[in-house]
């Protein structure tokens, strides 16, 4: 890899950052003390900023010579509700918080790339450094855009990266066009008339009619959508009844649904709506459906896609296929931005485990799981890669 030689010295300080924002993860829109190292760092390096977008949010600035050009580069900085199995120094020291996605090692990256882009500033117009809370489910890329990001730093693109753990540490994955699905959640209410258990005729069963809409809904994935669209349409709970003798009044389904356009999410929740209601009719019960839409799809640039992969190749050798990956049906706030500006997406390898270190818990170290942990060995090459393209995208014209 044609890696920048970056200060040892400072790339364990930033090792050390890293460690320290793992091990003490902060919920989103509660990053308060994130928000407050992230700033630190920030004027100790004599990088000005903006505060306060979306709550936590901060902006670097890094402006250079007279060019009009900007780019944006995004980090995240929230952690997630879930309990850290891991027992190494740097694990969370809150219960029930955990970076478990990497973003401690998102900001780490980010600041690193900053740092450097202040020193050198081999570039002409101005770069942001995003610092965003609240990715996890909240949507807090569309937060900072209702507080006016782009009006208070318009950008001509905006570059988003994200550790995926599984494949060589590393390695670089992206396409373009749609990269993320849409992610939307829905709520069922059957409601019925509860009754005796042994003397079921006197009610309407609401679990009897939960169970062939949870069934019949399936169909619309293999019957009702176009074979060539991908879509998930997955049920996540089911929740009814207090007593093995008694029949409830209620039961309740909720989940999710991932899909890559907007036509495809319009048929999934009318068809869900109609097969819910319909039956419920059919059972004397009482439907009522509630869809709410979430993160829409990441749809990757195709121009900003191809200079990424430039970038790339550039630090890697590698060739676009080994970049290449498949659409994910995980779902990612960045594709709000990316409503609004052009700009690219890609996943950096976090590897296979092999990073893993004494006390690191038994289980997979996948995102969302409580024995994960970022690789450190990364740090480097995500600030390698987010000075390159910075100072690429500014050369261009």
């Amino acid at each position: 890899m044609k890696l920048i030689d970056f200060d040892p010295d400072f790339i364990s300080e930033l090792q050390r950052i890293r460690r320290d924002i793992h091990a003490h993860p902060e919920l989103g829109y509660e990053e308060n003390r994130t928000s407050d190292l992230v700033a630190k760092k920030l004027t100790e390096w004599d990088i000005p900023m903006l505060r306060g977008i979306a709550g936590t949010g901060v902006v670097g600035i890094i402006k250079s010579g007279n060019g009009k050009r900007a780019v944006g580069l995004r980090a995240d900085l929230d952690a997630l509700p879930m309990q850290e199995l891991n027992k190494f120094a740097h694990s969370s020291s809150h219960p029930g918080r955990m970076h478990a996605c990497g973003h401690d090692g998102h900001t780490a990256m980010l600041l690193g790339a900053a740092r450097y882009l202040s020193q050198h500033r081999n570039f002409d117009g101005t770069v942001y450094a995003i610092f965003q809370p609240a990715e996890e489910s909240v949507g807090g890329a569309n937060r900072m855009i209702e507080d006016g990001l782009f009006q208070q730093c318009p950008m001509d693109a905006i570059f988003g990266m994200h550790n995926w753990p599984g494949r060589t540490a590393g390695k670089f994955g992206v396409r373009s066009g749609a990269m993320m699905a849409s992610s939307n959640t829905f709520t069922l209410t059957i409601k019925g008339l509860g009754s005796h258990a042994g003397q079921p005729n006197r009610g309407v069963d609401p679990i009897m009619t939960a169970i062939q809409v949870a069934q019949s809904w399936q169909t619309i994935i293999t019957r009702n959508k176009v074979p060539t669209e991908s879509a998930v349409l997955s049920i996540t709970q089911i929740h009814a009844g207090s007593a093995t003798n008694v029949v409830p009044d209620n039961a309740v389904i909720t989940g999710t649904v991932r899909a890559f356009s907007a036509k495809t999410l319009d048929l999934i929740e009318r068809r869900m709506r109609e097969i819910a209601e319909h039956t419920a009719i059919a059972f004397d019960a009482l439907a009522e459906f509630e869809f709410e839409r979430g993160y829409p799809p990441l749809i990757n640039d195709e121009r900003e896609t191809e200079f990424a992969i430039d970038v790339i190749q550039s630090i890697t050798g590698a060739s676009a296929a080994d970049m290449y990956i498949e659409p994910t049906m995980g779902a990612e706030d960045f594709a709000f931005y990316l409503q609004q500006v052009p700009g690219c997406y890609v996943f950096i390898s976090n590897g296979k485990g092999e990073h893993r270190e004494p006390e690191h818990g038994n289980g997979p170290c996948n995102l969302h799981t409580p024995s994960y942990d970022f690789n450190d060995d990364l740090l480097p090459i995500g600030m390698t890669y987010w000075t390159r393209l910075a100072e690429g995208f500014l050369r261009r014209g």
